[in-house]
């Protein structure tokens, strides 16, 4: 039976969130910044301190690390089908691919090498933008073809070369991780040298004593925004819609069950999941979008949305 969606039908966007926890005892790593180190900050309800677990930006490459399969170098086995930018080296072996690469489709990887058929690609086809506003429509079409996934993450393609710098899409998935009721939790250690305690510590040797930061919470959650407005704004048609939600869905159950492990010291489990908004749907389990993504992959691949190549490879040499 295919998935009910009929409740977001009419809704601006998704939002679920995750009740997290650790998967033993109670302590976790929250993720660093340069020069801040942990983001703490106080809770607007007066609920003590809150620290940022994970970042909008760590957990988008999270939701896409999920998707791929490192040693098949290829999607997870209900995605694919779907478009995908690979690059190769000189020999042949696999380098990256616009799924998991930082800048996904704006890739130095994949436009700034020798080999410039993806670059060539785009400023052809979306040439008519040079000048003048760019048609968010057209641009989410051309990308549905080469790289389905940047619908969801968004995208930049910051050359000038096209259409001046100005061809991007912002997420329509998004997530964050939160710790409430926040307590930090000093420890250290120290890096022994059996062999001479007393050693240069600069060159690596001796004793070295360090501080350590750890965290306890009442509460830790994920956050996930999905903009149900931005997907149907790209008139793309009922199966890509669809398709698109459903990809989203998969992410974020992937995710849960698979990729909390966000560091060797902040490794979460999932106690539950609910939707904030809208009130009425349930979001489905991970088998059943496994069941029916793989058949909506292929009815939009037979309509020629995806253009005639699933994949293009790149060799990527630098200039």
């Amino acid at each position: 039976m295919p998935i009910d969606l009929t409740p977001l039908a009419s809704e601006p966007r998704l939002l679920l969130q995750a009740r997290l926890r650790p998967v033993q005892g109670s302590r976790f790593q929250p993720t660093g910044f340069p020069n801040l180190g942990h983001a703490v900050y106080e809770s607007p309800n007066g609920g003590g301190q809150t620290v940022l677990v994970e970042s909008a930006q760590s957990m988008a490459n999270r939701l896409e690390a999920v998707c791929w399969d490192e040693v098949r170098n290829d999607w997870k086995e209900p995605l694919c089908g779907l478009p995908v930018v690979k690059v190769e080296d000189e020999s042949g072996n696999h380098l990256t691919n616009s799924v998991i690469e930082a800048h996904r489709l704006n890739s130095p990887y994949i436009l700034e090498g020798k080999d410039r058929t993806v670059f060539n690609l785009l400023k052809e086809r979306l040439a008519q933008f040079e000048q003048g506003r760019v048609d968010l429509r057209e641009l989410a079409r051309v990308l549905l073809e080469f790289d389905s996934n940047s619908l969801l993450h968004g995208v930049f393609l910051a050359k000038k070369e096209l259409a001046g710098g100005r061809l991007r899409l912002a997420r329509s998935l998004s997530a964050f991780v939160e710790a409430d009721g926040a307590r930090r939790a000093v420890s250290g250690g120290v890096k022994n040298d059996s062999v001479d305690p007393k050693g240069d510590t600069a060159k690596g040797f001796g004793n070295v004593p360090f501080p350590r930061d750890e965290w306890t919470a009442e509460r830790v959650t994920a956050y996930f925004n999905l903009d149900l407005r931005q997907l149907r704004a790209y008139g793309l048609g009922g199966d890509v819609e669809r398709l698109l939600i459903l990809f989203a869905l998969f992410k974020i159950r992937r995710l849960l069950a698979e990729g909390l492990r966000f560091r060797t010291a902040c490794d979460l489990d999932v106690v539950d999941l609910r939707v904030t908004r809208p009130a009425g749907f349930t979001p489905p389990p991970l088998a059943a979008l496994e069941g029916e993504l793989p058949g909506l992959i292929q009815r939009v691949g037979e309509s020629g949305l995806f253009g005639d190549a699933r994949v293009l490879t790149v060799v990527y040499t630098k200039k």
